[in-house]
């Protein structure tokens, strides 16, 4: 892929190209389109980029033995979140659930019985996320599930920049002095899960672990985020992944 293999860490200074090779080269057409689709500028005000909230429910957390189950996403801005755009899909796992799995995100074996394969809602799931810059908490599940299960589907995988709800967390409250300074104290470390998180900017507590109700708390989370910590004015490029 022009020098990036799929695998590869993709930096804020080539995401753009990396983005721009995988338009000329993706062979499948939903892909392709996905690609085409071209994202904001990485200069662009956060309060003037389109963004779609996305958290996915699994049966684990290795994309190589595990599936994902359930897709939600929340198109949103700053000052907006289009519930009446909002899309969720339950998907049947290429392997059999598991009660621990059942135990976390409640989907039962009775309903995937009837559900489609990820493939059957692909071209579907693309088109809603297209053009706009993905919001999740915890990029480390989201992105490379998708990326593998696009892969098992298509052939190909797909990569692209997000900004990660949990990350921002992290900056405040895992990386500064004071934080290091706790370690340093014995103190346990603030928690940077989704529910924990949205409690210190006093947003309600949702039920956790589905995907489309964690979605929209994603998208609340990162107004609060930025409304507390930058501002409407803040570039793009400071807050994304």
């Amino acid at each position: 892929m022009k020098g990036i293999r799929p695998r590869q860490r993709i930096t804020q200074a080539n995401w753009s190209d990396y983005l721009k090779a995988r338009a000329q080269h993706a062979q499948d057409d939903a892909l392709k389109q996905f690609f085409e689709a071209s994202l904001p500028s990485p200069e662009t005000p956060i309060s003037q980029v389109p963004m779609v909230a996305l958290d996915m429910e699994t049966t684990g957390l290795d994309e190589r033995r595990h599936s994902i189950v359930s897709v939600g996403v929340v198109p949103f801005s700053l000052d907006r979140i289009k519930l009446a755009e909002r899309r969720y899909w339950v998907v049947k796992p290429s392997r059999s659930l598991d009660e621990e799995s059942i135990a976390y995100h409640h989907i039962t074996h009775s309903e995937i019985a009837t559900a489609p394969d990820l493939d059957a809602v692909l071209d579907e799931l693309l088109k809603a996320i297209a053009g706009r810059v993905v919001v999740v908490h915890f990029r480390n599940i989201e992105r490379p599930f998708f990326d593998a299960a696009v892969k098992a589907r298509r052939g190909e995988g797909v990569m692209f920049p997000m900004i990660d709800t949990m990350s921002l967390e992290a900056r405040m409250h895992r990386q500064t002095l004071w934080a290091r300074f706790r370690r340093w104290l014995g103190r346990p470390p603030v928690s940077i899960r989704l529910n924990a998180s949205r409690a210190r900017y006093g947003l309600p507590t949702y039920q956790g672990h589905h995907a489309l109700v964690d979605a929209l708390a994603t998208a609340e989370l990162l107004q609060a985020q930025i409304s507390y910590h930058y501002a409407p004015e803040t570039p793009l490029k400071d807050v994304w992944c």
